[in-house]
């Protein structure tokens, strides 16, 4: 038992000592490099910008209404027809007017034809009085009746060209490029002066109503630029803004921002639209990935490469744009900073580098 009670402590000492052999030289060797990805900083221009998603209104929707009292012959359009500006949208039956035309025109004949009556008759009276057979008195009674002849027949030749102007109406034409929304009345349905027929959305003027939260308010005003798309099209707008809203929506808290779009191909009215506006532009500011700031007892801070281990730098950031962070203070241009694995490390740590190539 004693020899083999000497034997057992003999061995758990060897043991010991390996261990302790492992963990010196594992201490004179450091600890294990992390390992970690890297970019350059660099100067590049860019712009400070709010997103927002609005919606599409037309601002020429017309719809078409019956200017006569008549019945409809025919609607030529369905909804989802896109029309053309000048295009026959409907036509109303002329018959009443024809008739009433036929009859101003007799009225116009008869008139004629004793307005001719009463001329020769003022030219019997004129000789007459030359005579001395009648008096001048009857020359102007005759000179009257014909006045009222010749005003009588100004009117009805007016009558005339009011009926034909009714006629006209009877055929409704397009006042714009559009889509037919709706088709209000059809075939054979009688409509009355003002009856809506079909209602025309135009795509030619839009007006983009965006809402914007009001923290970024005071910085929002007239014609700063505008950058827009819509689901409906792949065509992008670039305008300003219009106007705003002067009052902060209640709903929401945000700002209304209007801005047009005009005679843009697949643009709708209806549609949704996103908005970028772009608040301020910077010729050159230093942006790094938001991986590369993070949060240590000191504040903010970058870890710069420096050889083979890292140096921490305290930082000021900016404004944040598509996962990019701005540098205001602490970097210099053409500074090595960790991005990938910068969370796991402290100053003067050591580093791989996994790439090593640095990209901006």
């Amino acid at each position: 038992m004693t020899v083999l009670t000497l034997l057992t402590g003999i061995l758990f000492a060897c043991g010991a000592t390996d261990e302790n052999a492992d963990k010196q030289q594992a201490n004179k060797n450091g600890p294990k490099p992390t390992l970690v990805t890297v970019t350059t900083v660099q100067n590049a221009p860019v712009e400070m910008t709010e997103d927002g998603i609005g919606s599409l209104e037309g601002l020429v929707d017309p719809t078409l209404t019956a200017e006569v009292a008549a019945r409809i012959i025919k609607v030529y359009v369905s909804p989802g027809d896109t029309v053309k500006q000048g295009q026959l949208i409907a036509t109303l039956d002329p018959t009443e007017f024809n008739l009433q035309e036929r009859e101003a025109q007799a009225e116009v004949a008869r008139i004629e034809a004793l307005l001719t009556n009463q001329t020769k008759t003022v030219a019997r009276n004129q000789a007459l009085v030359d005579k001395k057979f009648i008096s001048q008195n009857a020359v102007d009674t005759s000179l009257a009746d014909q006045k009222v002849l010749k005003e009588q027949l100004v009117a009805a030749k007016a009558r005339i060209n009011t009926i034909r102007n009714s006629t006209g109406k009877t055929k409704i034409f397009a006042p714009t490029d559009g889509v037919v929304e709706k088709k209000i009345v059809d075939t054979g349905e009688y409509v009355k002066i003002g009856d809506p027929i079909v209602q025309i959305i135009s795509n030619r003027l839009l007006r983009a109503y965006i809402p914007f939260p009001e923290r970024v308010g005071s910085q929002l005003k007239a014609d700063l630029k505008l950058r827009l798309t819509t689901p409906t099209s792949s065509n992008s707008v670039e305008t300003v803004i219009r106007e705003l809203k002067p009052l902060i929506t209640a709903s929401n808290r945000s700002i209304i921002v209007i801005a047009d779009v005009k005679n843009v191909p697949g643009w709708q009215a209806g549609a949704s639209v996103n908005a970028s506006v772009i608040l301020a532009e910077r010729a050159a500011a230093m942006m790094v990935p938001e991986q590369c700031v993070v949060l240590r007892p000191a504040g903010q801070v970058v870890y710069v490469v420096k050889g083979k281990l890292v140096q921490q730098t305290v930082v000021t950031t900016g404004a944040r744009k598509n996962g990019l962070v701005e540098i205001t203070e602490g970097l210099q241009v053409n500074d090595v900073v960790v991005v990938d694995g910068a969370g796991f490390l402290t100053d003067k740590a050591p580093i791989k580098v996994a790439d090593k190539s640095a990209t901006p």
